[in-house]
């Protein structure tokens, strides 16, 4: 789920909010693609996407109960240990700026309803218990984006990898079961661009893993919406790579040339190995 969840990140990071012409130029799933303007992201280096999901992956998989104060400090660390781009610019500042969870807590503003915690949620979806599951994905949206539409983008995303990692149903009924847990029109196809809104990155990667039947048709969907592209894709291709029903035809050529720093592929996979042998 992460390698995938990293791939989707840093192959849309290249497209985010592009222009169409550069989209339909480029967008052929076989290589990493160099963003026009933000050319401090280097082709195949992941975001803040993947590195908020990563820090959720961390909790998990080392922490027996979750808390506030707990989350802001693997979300600051994570951030610390290997300041990146990606993130948006008063969040980032934020970030510089504080020390301490407890610094963290007492001096954000947990009012975005943008796509922030539904595009770390991903790998609460392999706790067994759905009621934990919401629960956890709530708790860890609230940090950052205590709003209805910021945290229902949340849930919405752990349920996906959650219905796939526990079987729960057919890829085509995702979107109902999602519609079943979650207050939102999560059952209508998308369609468009993606703006900033969390809510919508979700509603588009159901879309497309429900239209889609391999990892890299998901993929190449993801981006041509145009938009929020790399969290469309971070959040569907965990997803996706849970599912049974989706080939996992995803290139080598993105595997291969996923960044290999000190939390880049080798770290992830043996993060990704400790996340999924909780899946019970």
């Amino acid at each position: 789920m992460l390698l995938e969840l990293a791939i989707g990140d840093a192959y849309g990071a290249g497209f985010e909010y592009a222009s169409n012409q550069i989209v339909r130029e480029n967008n052929r799933g076989e290589r990493y693609f160099q963003h026009p303007r933000h050319t401090s992201i280097l082709p195949g280096q992941y975001t803040d996407d993947a590195q908020m999901a990563i820090a959720v992956a961390e909790v998990l998989v080392t922490e027996s109960h979750w808390s506030e104060d707990i989350l802001a400090g693997y979300f600051l660390n994570a951030f610390k240990r290997d300041q990146r781009e990606g993130y948006a610019k008063g969040f980032y500042d934020f970030l510089c700026s504080v020390d301490t969870a407890e610094e963290f807590l007492a001096r954000i503003r947990p009012d975005s309803e943008k796509s922030g915690a539904a595009m770390r949620a991903s790998p609460i979806g392999v706790i067994a218990d759905e009621r934990q599951v919401i629960e956890y994905s709530a708790l860890q949206a609230k940090v950052t984006h205590n709003t209805p539409l910021g945290v229902n983008a949340a849930l919405a995303a752990a349920l996906m990898t959650h219905y796939f990692i526990y079987d729960l149903g057919p890829k085509q009924d995702l979107g109902e079961y999602i519609a079943s847990k979650v207050p939102g029109d999560w059952n209508s196809p998308w369609k468009g661009k993606v703006g900033a809104l969390g809510v919508d990155s979700t509603r588009a990667a159901i879309t497309a893993v429900i239209t889609e039947n391999d990892l890299k048709s998901i993929l190449l969907k993801c981006i041509a919406y145009t938009g929020d592209t790399d969290t469309i894709a971070t959040i569907a291709l965990a997803a996706a790579a849970c599912s049974k029903e989706v080939d996992k035809n995803l290139p080598q050529s993105l595997y291969g040339n996923l960044e290999r720093g000190a939390y880049g592929y080798d770290y992830i996979e043996t993060l990704d190995k400790k996340l999924m042998a909780l899946v019970k």
